[in-house]
């Protein structure tokens, strides 16, 4: 019976009756003093740890050894240059042997523990994240003489490019919650230690390699096409709250250049509160001069002047003296700023397409109804060029968050959304398929055909993602351009 089924347990070997928070606690720490018992009594003279493994494949509790060797290990401080290394069997290492490594990255430094295949510590050092620091680390790597597989909770960065470059590394990418859950496996404690954490990524590392794939690294124009289109999304969100700070000013003293032009973050409009920051000085526009205006902007919006005089007027409400004064100052600025974002936005897309061109898989993604550059290159950006990092379509499925949770318990089963996805892949493929189901005549007839059914318009919308994905991840492969032809025609499509 496992021992949440019963409030009071009587432990077998103790002999008394407690709880199960008691009970798991007794038998965590009788299970550290067997593990470090055996650790005493197995250990080399070197001072090497064995690696004890379950039945299971899982590591036992090294708690007190690892307590032992944080006290020992770094005495130098960070970026100390005496390394705490311990290497069992050192006449029987060959160059073919594998090492398995974990980093505990930070800000100011990073903590390396390096495993060998049978668990065994073999090297921890403290490294300073500078240029000193990087170079000791590639030395300490190197001294190893053999192939290093290293886990890292992170899949950028100046720390991953750089163990990129090292020519015996392998790269692992792991997510912050798995290493959380593999902390688990080897402490019963919430206890956390940035040696602890780089041990928990090598050893898990080391028994699930076979399992898991490597980082791979982009050539230097997807690098690029990446960096461009990352930055453009933030600039992207910068304008979009200079926007919203500068309607809100706009609404508290002189709404009327909200109801001009088509939208606020075009130029004329900017231009309009630059040249007219206050209701006192829009109440002087007659048609000649609003005609006059537009014609230095080159207006192109084929309204005829007086129709914009006439939109002007009825909005021209007014606050206080202090109020419009300080407000006024505040409009200006802003709107120098919105129109500072905008003219980056503009110099990204062009940037952006430049690359495109230059891409080999830029045709591939263009070749899509519905995707124009933004979109494709985020795709390409974020998929990558190696084909063997989405084996299957639904790993893919899943890396968009296309694919949904399934909980199945028993005679409990749930299909829920999934929200562990990359956000900005499944950001751009919701703006893919909302412009495809209204420039394609097939996207239109599934969506429709989802809705149809009961479907919500966002669960329409992701099961049409889930159909695009499935096409491109064929195109992708294949390093083939879409091919209408090979669609079923809207009418053939069944209701």
């Amino acid at each position: 019976m496992a021992c949440h089924d019963r409030a009071d347990l009587i432990c077998p070997r103790l002999g008394w009756r407690e709880g199960p928070a008691g009970h798991l606690r007794r038998l965590g720490q009788d299970l550290c003093k067997r593990v470090a018992f055996e650790v005493q009594r197995q250990t080399c003279p070197a001072g090497a740890v064995a690696g004890l493994v379950s039945a299971s494949g899982s590591s036992a509790d090294l708690s007190a050894e690892m307590r032992f060797r944080r006290g020992r290990s770094c005495e130098g401080g960070a970026g100390s240059e005496e390394a705490h290394i311990v290497m069992s069997n050192q006449d029987h290492l060959h160059v073919d042997q594998q090492f398995f490594g974990g980093v505990d990255w930070g800000g100011s430094f990073h903590q390396l523990c390096v495993l060998n295949t049978s668990g065994a510590l073999v090297l921890q050092q403290r490294i300073n994240h500078d240029v000193a620091g990087l170079r000791l680390l590639a030395a300490r790597i190197a001294d190893l003489g053999a192939l290093v597989s290293v886990a890292i909770e992170r899949g950028e960065g100046l720390l991953v490019e750089f163990l990129h470059t090292l020519p015996t590394v392998t790269l692992y990418c792991v997510s912050p919650k798995i290493s959380a859950r593999a902390r688990e496996r080897y402490r019963l404690s919430a206890s956390k230690s940035d040696i602890f954490d780089a041990f928990v990524l090598a050893d898990t590392l080391r028994h699930e390699h076979r399992r898991w794939r490597p980082l791979s690294r982009p050539s230097a124009l997807t690098a690029e096409l990446q960096a461009v289109s990352r930055d453009r999304q933030r600039v992207l969100h910068a304008k979009v709250a200079c926007e919203s700070r500068l309607r809100a000013v706009l609404e508290t003293y002189y709404p009327a250049p909200l109801h001009l032009f088509s939208a606020l973050d075009r130029d004329i409009t900017l231009e309009f509160i630059r040249a007219y920051p206050t209701p006192d000085q829009a109440r002087h526009i007659k048609t000649g001069r609003m005609a006059a205006f537009c014609d230095r902007q080159h207006y192109s919006g084929r309204t005829n002047p007086q129709v914009l005089v006439d939109r002007l007027i009825p909005h021209l409400l007014s606050a206080t003296d202090g109020t419009t004064a300080g407000k006024s100052f505040a409009a200006r600025l802003f709107a120098e700023e919105l129109r500072l974002h905008t003219d980056h936005l503009r110099a990204f897309d062009r940037r952006i397409d430049q690359l495109l061109e230059l891409h080999p898989d830029a045709p591939i993604f263009l070749s899509f109804p519905g995707i124009g550059p933004i979109v494709a290159a985020t795709l390409i950006s974020e998929m990558g060029e190696d084909r063997d990092r989405f084996p299957t379509v639904d790993v893919l499925l899943a890396e968009t968050g296309l694919a949904p949770v399934t909980k199945a318990s028993g005679r409990t089963r749930q299909v829920r959304f999934r929200y562990a996805a990359n956000r900005r892949m499944r950001h751009v493929i919701d703006w893919w398929v909302f412009v495809a189901s209204r420039e394609d005549p097939w996207s239109q007839k599934v969506y429709q055909t989802a809705r149809a059914r009961g479907q919500g318009k966002y669960r329409a919308l992701r099961g049409l993602g889930a159909r695009w994905m499935r096409i491109l991840w064929r195109c992708w492969t294949s390093r083939t351009s879409y091919n209408p032809e090979r669609h079923p025609r809207p009418e053939l499509l069944s209701a």
